[in-house]
């Protein structure tokens, strides 16, 4: 499953990189040659993917490295870091392209440049753009989904944001075509806000990860309506979820009935470890449960819940 896993998100960086590649040669060189701002802009935005690009390509290789004595738990928390550092290049390249785009809006308005129509070929590689990034797009997002790999939902949403950013593109540029050359560079700044909209949604997600949030409410309800279904558990008094790449690693801390012997607790605790195992499929790497007596709600500590 790893190995599938990691060929998969390898062949979907690839691919990525290699397409950014030859839209960032392509929209540079016409968004110069074709007097188009706004294509420019784009131009910039998809250099700045080949740098993050190669950035993931490196954290993907060593996130791949196995668990040694300083990392016992493997080295996937790097998927995470990675898609960090994919928000970081976003954020810092929209916030670049935002101010150089609104600059030239108002020196075209203030009658400092005169601005110029884009050739017609800026307009083909806005659509070309657009018809590549929607197929990555639905591609990445898939994998992302099969893989459970942050970077590549990272990835997936940075390709949602070019298709936006193509879109205002074309708008920009058929506006400008029309006489409103302002309107170029205008679309160019829109572009820049859906790219530093994306780089901040992408850092605060991963970074939630890494700060050990639970996936989502269901999944903390899943864990804790397993848990209440096996014989002998009375209340679930802490729960913690770690991730490490596509796994979970769950700390639970149950209350089980105060007369009982210390091996009936560790039985219990041990069919808990079993079920929850073997109800999430894989989905588990480890399983660490701890269990106290059970006291009635009226004299658990405070901020002890026994749901």
């Amino acid at each position: 499953m790893i190995k599938d896993r990691d060929y998969l998100t390898s062949l979907t960086v690839n691919l990525g990189l290699i397409s950014n590649v030859v839209l960032a040669v392509l929209k540079t060189g016409i968004g110069i040659l074709g007097h188009s701002p706004a294509v420019l802009a784009d131009g910039i935005n998809s250099s700045s993917d080949v740098i993050y690009y190669i950035a993931v390509k490196i954290f993907m290789k060593q996130a791949k490295k196995p668990a040694d004595k300083e990392h016992p738990y493997g080295h996937r928390q790097l998927e995470s870091i990675s898609a960090i550092v994919v928000g970081a290049f976003i954020l810092t390249t929209g916030i670049t392209i935002f101010w150089e785009s609104i600059n030239k809006v108002f020196e075209i308005i203030a009658k400092v440049d005169a601005g110029r129509s884009a050739s017609s070929w800026a307009l083909i590689i806005a659509l070309f753009t657009f018809l590549v990034k929607i197929i990555l797009f639905y591609y990445t997002r898939r994998t992302a989904k099969n893989t459970h790999n942050p970077t590549l939902r990272a990835l997936a949403n940075d390709h949602l944001n070019d298709i936006m950013a193509s879109v205002a593109v074309v708008i920009g540029v058929v506006l400008g075509r029309m006489g409103f050359y302002w309107m170029d560079p205008a679309a160019g700044a829109i572009v820049a806000i859906y790219i530093v909209k994306t780089g901040v949604e992408i850092i605060m997600d991963s970074s939630s990860e890494l700060m050990d949030r639970l996936p989502d409410d269901d999944f903390g309800k899943e864990l804790r309506d397993v848990t209440l279904l096996v014989d002998g558990v009375k209340g679930i008094e802490e729960l913690g979820v770690h991730r490490f790449g596509p796994y979970y690693t769950i700390s639970m801390t149950i209350s089980v009935a105060g007369n009982i012997s210390i091996d009936e607790g560790h039985n219990i605790s041990h069919r808990v470890e079993e079920h929850l195992l073997e109800h999430f499929n894989n989905g588990l790497r480890k399983v660490h449960i701890h269990y106290h007596p059970y006291l009635p709600a009226a004299e658990q500590p405070k901020g002890v819940s026994t749901i």
